[in-house]
């Protein structure tokens, strides 16, 4: 027992030293009552959600997994401690109580590395899908220079449920609601192109299988914003919504109202939408949009 002491004395000193160091941060920037001279409120970014979650796991990861680490540890030196003081009489009881010392360990072990598989998964989907929203606002940016406003990460909350619409334009061609969906690409079905996805007015024909989830996103993401216009505005104003898939060949085999598109249409193709906004409509509707999405402080 006693050559465990260093072990236990050592991760003990991790956790504390951590913990007071973060406590101490906070406690004295409460303490000097400070603040900027002026309250600072940005625009909201392409992928803003995504890149507070990214910021979120950069400062708070390493933590984390040195703790999820030192949980195993602390596994096998609980059981280590407790065939010391209790002292198994027989060759047979100290196998037995060795064997499910090693079983705790080893499922402690495995916890631990897939909850810090899952998190970097997480991370780097999140990473492209952040990618991709930026790629997409950076193809809507040609229409400020046709009388448009482009919003991103538009927050919403319906159900009691958040969320967010990844970018909004609003110009002469009316209201649009445009969600952007990242996909690797990978092995392909036989049969199937690996570089072409597909629209058939219900579902995405991915080369690996089908997937209607972005489209109703899409569609329920517009039709919030439709009701949420209205009550703050008062117009009756139609939103149109449009699935972004960035770097992929689309074939869409319907056409109809709702687009599925390479982001690279979007300025060329919404202004030829059909629908007609006035300069006070407009206006009314980017004030909106701009008090709703003005929420950046860092």
């Amino acid at each position: 027992m006693r050559e465990q002491w260093p072990v236990v004395i050592i991760c003990a000193y991790f956790l504390l030293f951590v913990g007071a160091v973060v406590g101490l941060g906070k406690w004295k920037v409460k303490r000097r009552r400070d603040r900027p001279p002026v309250e600072f409120k940005f625009l909201r970014g392409p992928g803003e959600t995504l890149r507070r979650r990214i910021a979120k796991f950069d400062e708070d990861f390493l933590f984390w997994l040195g703790a999820a680490a030192l949980v195993p540890l602390f596994v096998i030196l609980a059981g280590a401690s407790a065939v010391a003081k209790y002292r198994p009489q027989t060759w047979v009881q100290f196998w037995i109580v060795s064997g499910l010392i090693l079983i705790a360990f080893v499922a402690a072990l495995i916890w631990a590395i897939r909850w810090a598989l899952r998190g970097f998964m997480r991370y780097r989907d999140d990473n492209l899908g952040y990618l991709g929203e930026r790629f997409v606002g950076d193809c809507l940016e040609p229409l400020k220079r046709q009388g448009w406003h482009v919003f991103h990460d538009i927050p919403g909350k319906a159900g009691g449920r958040r969320f967010n619409i990844d970018h909004v334009a609003v110009g002469p061609g009316g209201v649009w609601a445009i969600e952007t969906k990242t996909r690797r690409k990978g092995r392909a079905r036989p049969g199937f192109e690996p570089q072409k996805v597909t629209f058939d007015g219900r579902q995405l024909i991915w080369p690996w299988g089908e997937d209607p989830y972005g489209p109703e996103q899409a569609k329920n993401g517009a039709e919030w914003l439709r009701e949420w216009l209205s009550k703050r505005t008062g117009l009756k104003v139609e939103v149109r919504a449009a699935l972004a898939l960035p770097g992929w060949y689309v074939v869409d085999k319907v056409r109809s109202q709702f687009r599925v598109m390479k982001p690279e249409w979007f300025a060329e193709d919404l202004p030829k939408s059909g629908l007609t906004l006035t300069d006070s409509q407009i206006d009314l509707i980017a004030r909106q949009l701009d008090q709703l999405c003005r929420d950046v402080e860092d």
